[in-house]
């Protein structure tokens, strides 16, 4: 058995989908629009298969998203390298998110820093 996709409703469509493929190679299908509820999606694939579907509706709850609320509570993103958790970390740091944890060496062996990405939705980084 596999995870095959998470899905998240987000507020702006455009602006997560190009999140996702400036930051993390996101490949994007054509998306779906249904016109009848003016339902609205994306499917991204990832390097590896993994899939994320963003979604969006016209009636929406948006309510706030701290960060030790129960729930699904981040995204992780693994990169292969310390090297690159360091430089996307950075990277995002200089265009404006805001960087919940720095780089480090977690107590069970991850390598990995937290920012808050598109939407206040918390995005890890692994090697």
């Amino acid at each position: 058995m596999r995870i095959e996709h998470i899905a998240m409703y987000v507020n702006d469509l455009e602006k997560t989908k190009d999140f996702f493929i400036k930051y993390f190679n996101a490949i994007a299908n054509e998306g779906y629009h249904n016109k009848k509820t003016d339902f609205r999606s994306y499917f991204l694939r990832f390097e590896d298969g993994a899939r994320l579907e963003i979604m969006n509706k016209p009636q929406m709850d948006n309510d706030e998203k701290t960060l030790n609320r129960t729930g699904f509570i981040h995204i992780a993103f693994s990169l292969g390298s310390k090297n690159a958790v360091d430089e996307l970390t950075e990277r995002m740091k200089n265009d404006g998110y805001t960087v919940v944890s720095e780089p480090r060496t977690t107590g069970d062996g991850y390598y990995e820093s937290c920012i808050v990405g598109i939407e206040g939705n918390q995005i890890e980084i692994t090697e």
